[in-house]
């Protein structure tokens, strides 16, 4: 049986810690549906539920043949309100997480968390450190006020917050949403950060069946991706959107990670076109790249049901292949705390400080965001003549995307002014951990 390593002082078999997580979701949210829906409240947000599960069984809990542990569930009524809030029932999110095994993902960040997927492509569970738990149950009020006016995001949405304490170790976990779903295959993968220091693949990474590239990759191999002049304004408006709420909590080296299935080459994924419930059964709002950019962001107004054949990815076009783009926001749980300050200062020594990857939140969103309007996603221009094609093409959109995405930096939308307005929630304490 595989393992893997949880932290060095604990060895733990996979396949134990997968049946763990899903009885410990399975028995603490099925307990949810007995209490009385209500608003949520402040203290809501620090509430912590605990349940100890030994192998034998006992008056509250089912036998089962894994270690006994104890299951702690963070902020649960704030949770589930979350969860509704994007149209996913209770019956729903544990037929995805506990109907079928998790499925065990090679984890490409440099980062030890694990990744597992759940079988109908929707969900992502991903193990954290204590201080990147501590630190989401700390934006938990602010982030989320901010994701119920504006559901339409590129940000991760989180579902729920657990830890599993087995052998006097903590296992914390966060239930995510899926960015790039398994029943179309991703060509292309990268990790983009718009840092140019020690941004590329390595080499074992490269040799990979599905590799993860990272920025200079990406420089190297494409020279932009394409999008009609509607498409690229709303996706960078929302990239925009979210960065400055992200640097309004001081939040930085965060990633795009970016998926590309070329519409021209007939390949499927691994799990086949049937696997996903997003073919039928669960729709979860506002979760596919597409719904993430476009509408008034108002909750409970869904667009229209995407094309089976694209599960809302974004179309775009790479000199004469079409593409499918699927794309988020992800590792948001990093804070420009002390020790990402003395790491950028020590780097600044050695390298140009405007390159490394970890940087003031402020400079680092709007680099971040110059990258990507210039770089990574340019605008498709009328042509006007047969004779300009090329230069119309290639080199007027890489300067009209520049000059706007520079000029909409500098500018204080009303969507940055709330944003700001959140930053006050930063000193609000997190407790249970």
């Amino acid at each position: 049986v595989r393992t893997q390593y949880i932290n060095k002082n604990l060895l733990i078999k996979s396949e134990a810690l997968r049946g763990a997580i899903q009885l410990g979701i399975g028995y603490s949210v099925g307990n949810m549906t007995s209490k009385p829906d209500r608003d949520v409240l402040m203290q809501d947000f620090y509430v912590v539920e605990s349940v100890f599960l030994p192998s034998e069984g006992s008056n509250l809990t089912p036998a089962h043949h894994y270690p006994d542990f104890r299951f702690k569930n963070y902020a649960p009524l704030a949770f589930r309100y979350f969860r509704e809030l994007f149209g996913i029932k209770p019956d729903d999110y544990l037929y995805s997480i506990c109907k079928e095994p998790l499925i065990e993902l090679s984890n490409p960040g440099a980062s030890s968390s694990w990744f597992y997927l759940t079988s109908d492509d929707e969900f992502i569970i991903k193990t954290v450190q204590h201080k990147e738990a501590e630190f989401l149950q700390k934006l938990l009020p602010g982030y989320y006020m901010n994701l119920n006016q504006n559901p339409r995001t590129l940000l991760p949405k989180f579902y729920g917050l657990y830890c599993i304490q087995c052998g006097g170790v903590n296992i914390r976990l966060v239930v995510m949403n899926n960015i790039l779903p398994r029943s179309l295959k991703m060509h292309y993968k990268y990790d983009l950060k718009g840092s140019t220091y020690k941004r590329r693949a390595s080499r074992k990474e490269r040799a990979k069946a599905s590799p993860t590239f990272k920025d200079l990759d990406f420089q190297e191999m494409h020279e932009g991706l394409y999008f009609d002049a509607d498409t690229y304004n709303a996706l960078m408006k929302t990239l925009q959107r979210d960065c400055r709420v992200l640097e309004s909590f001081k939040i930085m080296d965060y990633s795009l990670l970016l998926g590309i299935h070329v519409l021209d080459r007939k390949l499927r994924g691994r799990g086949g076109i049937g696997d996903s419930k997003r073919h039928g059964g669960q729709k979860v709002l506002y979760s596919t790249a597409l719904e993430s950019i476009q509408g008034d962001g108002k909750a409970g107004d869904p667009l229209p049901d995407a094309d089976d054949d694209t599960l809302g990815g974004i179309p775009a076009k790479h000199k004469d292949e079409k593409l499918l783009i699927f794309l988020g926001i992800i590792d948001i749980l990093q804070s420009y705390r002390f020790i990402k300050k003395v790491e950028h200062s020590w780097k600044a020594l050695v390298h140009d400080g405007d390159t490394v990857s970890v940087h003031r939140p402020n400079f680092y969103a709007d680099r971040f965001l110059k990258f990507m309007g210039t770089m990574v996603f340019k605008k498709t221009h009328p042509i006007r003549g047969a004779s300009s094609r090329r230069k119309k093409n290639s080199i007027q959109p890489c300067r009209s995307a520049s000059q706007e995405v520079l000029s909409s930096v500098k500018e204080e939308s009303q969507e940055e002014r709330r944003a700001q307005s959140l930053e006050n929630l930063d000193d609000t304490g997190a407790q249970g951990f």
